[in-house]
């Protein structure tokens, strides 16, 4: 299976998107708990739905200031779900009913021809209110269906309906077999130019595969025999007065690059040095669980002697110490110092990402790290850990099966993550763990 399906909310301020996003992502409490942070103004979440994983990504982050700038923010968020999603959750509300704006927007996602959920939010009885939502489709998109954000209500119907225009994941396999790269960044740090410049050197653009109103451009890139997709995210078009705005919808086109690579560079700029704009981003790579490689570019730029790149790495490190495992490279688009590196690494971190470890060799590593370090216990109970297995890879995927999962305190996660590294490298790559109790196990 490829990279999950993207899923985007549009909509009018106030129809509800928060809401439903909110009740779809639930109480996502990932194991990385300290990070400094990052996503708190989540903007994309995973859900699953009965067999199903997707992601969500919520495009209305921000209100327009007026009545007149909202048809072009209306136009903005359409275009970036166009371009990123696989389907798209049109959201409208019963109690404003049809405003012209939404006419606007059907106009558009209908011309684009992506699969188009209308989805009429604020139906609090579906007896009562059924004139109302039929009146939707004069939208001419389709059968609006009910749903109510905030009684929950409908997401059954609704959801069945998102996932059936999930791509068949068995038909996109040459596509799929191809890595994809990522190169995300705040703006100005050379995302381009790295991307022009690897192409320029092998002078073999496949195809610039870029849509209608394509953000993110995907650009083929061919290197000793091996192509690889280069998502460039740098082409954000400088339309919208608001700083604010765009700075959201840069974040948006940010998350739904990541979330479609499979390697994730983030670029920064060695003469800025590295941000809390640059550990955002790293972040989201992060907590999606993509492959992460930092590369410092603009390196010919900044004065060295034999302690530089060390001092630098150190800084690096320590800001963005969630990820640890990151890749760090020292480039310079603009003279090309090193920038076919960034293949090898790539290589590396796509073999780490799809690494399988057997049963029997992980639960060696289990005993003798429980061996070394005392599992934790609390009031009298020890935390007792059964086995370990290796559920997926990408990224590589662990269940722990304990006698108790509040005693599996996070940094005993960490603890068995760092002694699994010190076996196995998985440089570049997040480890997930998933912490499940077998209380059959207790009796014995």
């Amino acid at each position: 299976m490829g990279n999950k399906p993207i899923v985007a909310i549009i909509g009018r301020p106030n129809v509800g998107k928060s809401t439903f996003f909110n009740a779809m992502a639930g109480e996502r409490i990932s194991i990385v708990k300290d990070q400094p942070g990052i996503t708190r103004d989540r903007i994309y979440a995973d859900v699953t739905w009965l067999d199903q994983q997707f992601s969500i990504i919520d495009t209305g982050g921000i209100e327009p200031e007026s009545k007149d700038m909202m048809l072009s923010y209306m136009r903005q968020q359409a275009e970036i779900a166009i371009a990123t999603a696989d389907v798209i959750i049109f959201m409208v509300d019963v109690r404003q009913g049809l405003v012209d704006a939404d006419f606007k927007v059907a106009d558009m996602l209908r011309k684009s021809g992506k699969p188009v959920v209308l989805t009429v939010n604020k139906v609090d009885s579906f007896e009562k209110l059924q004139a109302d939502v039929y009146e939707f489709y004069n939208l001419g998109i389709g059968d609006p269906l009910p749903i109510s954000s905030a009684s929950r209500l409908g997401f059954g119907d609704m959801l069945d309906e998102v996932v059936k225009h999930f791509p068949d994941q068995t038909e996109e396999g040459d596509e799929d077999d191809i890595p994809k790269i990522a190169v995300v960044g705040k703006p100005n740090v050379g995302k381009s130019s790295i991307v022009n410049k690897l192409l320029g050197e092998n002078r073999v653009i496949v195809s610039n595969i870029a849509g209608t109103t394509r953000d993110a451009i995907d650009t083929k890139i061919k290197y000793h025999d091996k192509e690889y997709i280069f998502i460039d995210t740098a082409g954000l078009r400088r339309k919208s007065k608001i700083n604010e705005e765009l700075e959201y919808f840069a974040k948006v086109r940010t998350v739904s690059a990541i979330e479609r690579a499979d390697v994730v560079l983030v670029v920064i700029d060695a003469v800025e040095n590295v941000t809390e704009q640059d550990a955002k981003i790293a972040g989201i790579a992060h907590d999606c669980g993509k492959g992460v490689v930092i590369v410092v570019n603009k390196w010919d730029a900044i004065e060295k002697d034999d302690k530089t790149i060390y001092q630098y790495t150190k800084k690096v490190r320590e800001i963005l110490s969630f990820i640890p495992y990151a890749e760090i490279i020292f480039i310079s688009a603009e003279t090309g110092q090193r920038l076919n590196k960034i293949y090898e690494v790539v290589e590396t971190v796509i073999q780490n990402q799809n690494l399988r470890i057997a049963t029997g060799v992980l639960n060696e590593i289990l005993m003798e790290a429980v061996a070394m370090q005392q599992p934790p216990s609390d009031k009298g109970k020890r935390l007792k850990i059964y086995y370990m297995t290796q559920v997926s890879v990408k990224p590589p995927t662990f269940v722990v099966f304990v006698n108790d999962k509040e005693l599996m305190h996070f940094s005993y996660v960490r603890y068995l993550e760092n002694k699994i590294r010190e076996a196995f490298g998985f440089s570049g790559t997040s480890l997930k763990f998933i912490v499940r109790e077998n209380k059959d196990r207790e009796q014995n």
